[in-house]
């Protein structure tokens, strides 16, 4: 029996590696510079190449590998194809096929972001449940689906992507997938920043933002000193997400939403705020849903990967 599974988040400037055992344990961790030149013909191969050496340095055979499951940044299908992952320089590649030849292991893809959720449900925030919502807010908005213990791909690779909900019919600027009102507009570290900065431009109220380069940080960091016009800022950017929460929980009903990416770190403040408004907005049998943070940083993409691949070779 396998005693080992493999865990790969493939990031445009590099690929996280992990080494854990099959209850969920890492035991090695390790990096590969992402190479996006030639379309990215290098990066599976340079990947492979050095899971073959580390698995020699730790004296560890490949029949006791359960299997390696990779997190890529793009949309995957059933099969593990990605159509095409844009920070990675690939057009159409059968990335599960390629890297189980590669590897000389049974391989398994999904998207970054829902492998991500996986992970934090395996290890994390989730730990102990089946049905899971994650949302990352960083320089954009992603997430991730886990229902009944398994990913949310959906028919076209795109399930979970939480951060192109249309929270704003009104809004004229357009966000970077084209459309306009999305909730990565608001919600992101970059939304934030734009909510501020607009707040600042409609008053002469004092601030403490005023004066300096705004940031997603300085924002909260304002916020917990009580600064009213960072106040808000906050209620603002709590109104879209936890609307968009409340929504997702009618659709979805999980047993608990967690919350990750850089934005994460303004920790229970930003938690508060969101609950206040999901619980004024959200059905009422989804109410009392917990949100919470998520534990496992940036982490969560090689345990959720590893999840993926322990799943694919019990199923």
């Amino acid at each position: 029996m396998a005693k080992y599974c493999i865990g790969i988040d493939v990031g445009g400037t590099s690929v996280k590696c992990g080494l854990f055992t099959t209850e969920g344990e890492l035991e090695e961790k390790w990096s590969v510079a992402t190479n996006t030149d030639n379309g990215g013909a290098n990066i599976l191969p340079d990947v492979a190449r050095a899971l073959d050496a580390k698995l020699a340095e730790l004296g560890i055979d490949k029949a006791d590998v359960a299997g390696a499951g990779l997190g890529v940044p793009g949309p995957v299908d059933a099969d593990g194809v990605v159509p095409v992952a844009v920070n990675l320089h690939w057009g159409r590649k059968d990335v599960a096929s390629e890297f189980s030849e590669l590897s000389g292991l049974t391989s398994a893809v999904g998207n970054d972001a829902n492998v991500a959720a996986l992970g934090e449900m395996w290890r994390g925030g989730g730990e102990g449940y089946r049905n899971v919502v994650m949302v990352t807010l960083g320089t954009g908005v992603g997430g991730g689906i886990i229902v009944d213990g398994k990913m949310i791909a959906g028919a076209h690779g795109a399930g979970g992507e939480i951060g192109h909900f249309n929270v704003n019919p009104h809004e004229t600027i357009k966000c970077n997938c084209g459309n306009a009102g999305c909730l990565e507009q608001y919600t992101s570290a970059t939304g934030i920043v734009r909510l501020a900065n607009e707040e600042l431009a409609a008053s002469d109220d004092p601030s403490a933002l005023r004066g300096e380069e705004v940031t997603s940080k300085n924002v909260w960091d304002a916020y917990k000193d009580g600064d009213a016009l960072a106040a808000r800022v906050v209620e603002k950017f709590a109104r879209y997400l936890g609307r968009a929460l409340g929504i997702i929980a009618s659709t979805v009903d999980p047993d608990v939403f967690i919350i990750g990416g850089g934005v994460s770190n303004a920790g229970d403040p930003l938690i508060d705020a969101v609950t206040a408004v999901y619980r004024e907005m959200a059905f009422s049998s989804c109410k009392d849903t917990p949100i919470v943070l998520a534990k496992i940083g940036n982490d969560a993409g090689i345990y959720g990967a590893a999840k993926l691949a322990l799943d694919a070779a019990q199923a």
